[in-house]
């Protein structure tokens, strides 16, 4: 899943044509953004697609945690690690 294309549309359609929208996002890889007054109210994605996103953002978030331990020194070299799980392996058998 690349971006996401968008469709603006009235939270109306979403009642009359629910079967409709629901197969075009999920063939379509696209995202349904629903008004309100004209406004932005409600955002519409296949749960194929809601999935993979949230997997994204974790992944991200993992990432950035990452990078933070290594600005404020948190590290081990590779060695202590592999020792410590071998450690931890030869305990558990």
């Amino acid at each position: 899943m690349g971006i996401l294309r968008e469709t603006i549309q009235p939270a109306s359609d979403l009642e009359n044509n629910y079967a409709e929208i629901s197969k075009a996002l999920q063939y379509n890889d696209e995202a349904a953004i629903f008004t309100v007054d004209g406004r932005g109210d409600t955002v519409s994605l296949s749960y194929e697609a809601y999935n993979l996103m949230k997997a994204k953002i974790e992944i991200l978030e993992s990432l950035l945690e990452g990078s933070e331990d290594i600005i404020e020194g948190r590290v081990t070299d590779a060695e202590t690690v592999y020792a410590e799980i071998a450690k931890m392996l030869d305990e558990e058998f």
